[in-house]
């Protein structure tokens, strides 16, 4: 057996460039996406960047890495069978990811790692949702006498335990988006954690409409146009509304908190339940150069984190549910020797915008200093996109690297991304 390799002898990681993406417009549940299942959007985005990238030849990506939060059993493979039925290469090995909302930063970082390491030379990563079309449950009940009647040994038994069922049992199980160890909704959390930090319904609203705002201009100055693909009859976000003003949005009812004293979050400073999909191409230099691309942006680091919600959020501790990426950002900004300030530009999710103030505000207790809001989500975000919960990261990531291409010259961007579950997954795009 030959020995290991000494520290020198080790394969250096490569840098990952950030070719581009394509997403579909999202769209609000129960609206033009309704019938169309993750598999069916996945595929679309897909073959939407295969087009525009020409990878629909062989061999041309070595890995696909995708992935849903609602998955039906149908899902299964989902990533693969995606790959399947798209133009792709049908020898193109895929899996699947998830990470609740962090799921498509996610598996652009998963993607990214093989690259990296030079087991690939191109990947594409991302992940799409569907709220239209979530999975219904057996009924519990209904669910235990199938079984029985499924291992009885005689017809006799089976029909006895099939006598069993009542009305009652065929209502179904909805799925709730609810915290199994709490019981609370993500919104009932952020509501705890807005009034913990003491966050205003005035500066939500503000950072609503400026999410509109930026999102419309985008749109209208044609930064979408290569990232975005038509798909059943929409070429923009349902959800965008360019005449947001903090002033339409204060006439809104709360819906978040309304137990407690002064409930400040409503449908409008709230991302809604939204269907979409979003992909990310990414490859080595070397990969990018042979096929005359230009990198829009290099993946530069990265870094996971975890609260303890369960003990702490509802029990008033200091660890809200989608507070993640305040311990998250920190441990990262360490461990690359940077601050806020070297960021150009800084793209934070917007599940609330309660959740985006209190981040900010948890940064600056930790020693870091005010972020520009100039430098925060210049071209909009979830507030005004929507969140198909694991297309977010992917649209993040594209829509960051082609923000950084843009400007011409040397440029750095971070992403922070909390996710149901009490997590939060953070990454640093820059151009050298």
């Amino acid at each position: 057996m030959s020995p290991p390799a000494t520290p020198s002898e080790q394969p250096r990681a490569r840098r990952v460039a950030v070719i581009g993406g394509t997403r579909l417009p999202f769209a609000r549940s129960d609206g033009p996406y309704a019938t169309a299942s993750n598999q069916r959007m996945l595929t679309a985005a897909l073959d939407g960047l295969a087009e525009r990238y020409g990878l629909d030849r062989p061999g041309a990506v070595g890995e696909f890495v995708a992935g849903a939060v609602l998955k039906h059993s149908r899902d299964f493979n989902l990533a693969r069978e995606t790959v399947l039925g798209s133009r792709l290469d049908p020898r193109t090995p895929a899996y699947d990811i998830q990470q609740a909302c962090g799921t498509g930063l996610q598996a652009v970082i998963a993607a990214a790692n093989k690259i990296a390491l030079g087991q690939t030379e191109s990947a594409v990563a991302g992940g799409a949702d569907t709220a239209s079309d979530a999975p219904l449950g057996v009924n519990d009940r209904l669910r235990r006498i199938l079984l029985e009647a499924r291992r009885a040994r005689t017809a006799g038994a089976r029909l006895k335990a099939l006598a069993g069922i009542r009305p009652g049992h065929l209502v179904p199980d909805i799925p709730r988006n609810a915290e199994p160890r709490t019981g609370l909704s993500m919104g009932e959390h952020a509501a705890v954690t807005a009034r913990a930090f003491g966050i205003t319904r005035e500066a939500q609203d503000e950072l609503a409409a400026t999410s509109h705002r930026r999102l419309a201009a985008s749109y209208d100055r044609g930064f979408f146009d290569d990232l975005v693909v038509p798909f059943r009859g929409l070429d923009r976000d349902q959800n965008l509304r360019p005449g947001s003003t903090p002033e339409k949005l204060a006439a809104l009812k709360p819906v978040f908190g309304l137990s407690g004293p002064g409930p400040t979050m409503t449908a409008g400073n709230s991302t809604p339940l939204t269907d979409g999909a979003a992909l990310v191409l990414l490859a080595s230099e070397e990969w990018a150069e042979a096929r005359g691309f230009q990198p829009l942006a290099f993946l530069a680091a990265y870094e996971t984190a975890a609260v303890d919600f369960a003990h702490g959020d509802v029990a008033g501790g200091e660890d809200g549910l989608l507070m993640a990426p305040a311990y998250a950002v920190p441990r990262l900004l360490e461990r690359t020797g940077l601050g806020l300030d070297d960021f150009d530009l800084i793209e934070v999710h917007e599940a609330f915008a309660s959740q985006v103030l209190a981040t900010l505000a948890a940064w600056e207790e930790r020693g870091l200093p005010a972020v520009d809001r100039a430098r925060l989500n210049v071209a909009g975000s979830s507030l005004a996109t929507g969140h198909p919960f694991a297309a977010t990261g992917a649209r993040i990531v594209a829509t960051l690297a082609k923000l950084l291409a843009e400007r011409g010259g040397p440029g750095r961007g971070l992403i922070s991304v909390c996710a149901a579950g009490g997590q939060g997954v953070t990454a640093i795009l820059e151009r050298p």
